[in-house]
């Protein structure tokens, strides 16, 4: 009987530890998840005031500075709801407006043009790599979250089921082709 109380104890310390491990990977995980949301909003932040920059320089014609300009103060001004359209919005205006080769080498050819397109070119690439770091934590903790030991014992506490960040983040080709 005495044999039986130990192997029943060792088999309940070592589902409680295995739990406890597993809490504790759903922490660095939503851990890791937060700080990639974290670059994920620097990055379109710093794409949308670079944006925002270059439309107000003068650099650009009226039509495509105001297409621009409305676009990324849209971004950055946008509910957490709303910013995966904005964003996406912002994407749009960045091709609409750099789709021609022209316009990009006149953006260069202009006072401290040559620095605002390669700060912009970088802005522009950085954007899909930090979603996709995102999304990829997003991932792993939402696969995590699904195994039933997680639902059954309520491991993941009450934080919030992770979601992905979608949009439409492809640069414009004629502005990131030819960055130095």
């Amino acid at each position: 009987m005495t044999a039986t109380l130990i192997w029943i104890l060792v088999v309940l310390v070592a589902i409680g530890v295995y739990l406890s491990w597993t809490a504790g990977r759903l922490d660095r995980l939503h851990v890791r998840m937060d700080a990639a949301r974290a670059a994920l909003d620097a990055q379109l932040l710093r794409r949308a005031s670079v944006a925002q920059e270059l439309a107000t320089s003068g650099v650009l014609d009226p039509a495509a500075s105001i297409v621009l300009y409305e676009a990324a103060h849209a971004a950055r001004q946008a509910e957490e709801e709303h910013r995966e359209v904005a964003e996406s919005e912002l994407s749009q205006a960045l091709r609409a407006v750099f789709e021609d080769p022209a316009q990009v080498e006149a953006v260069r050819a202009a006072p401290g043009g040559e620095e605002a397109a390669r700060e912009l070119a970088e802005a522009v690439r950085r954007v899909p790599m930090a979603r996709r770091f995102h999304n990829d934590a997003v991932g792993a903790a939402r696969r995590l979250r699904e195994h039933r030991k997680v639902r059954w014992f309520r491991l993941a506490g009450h934080a919030p089921f992770p979601l992905a960040f979608e949009m439409d983040d492809e640069p414009p080709a004629a502005l990131v082709e030819r960055a130095p």
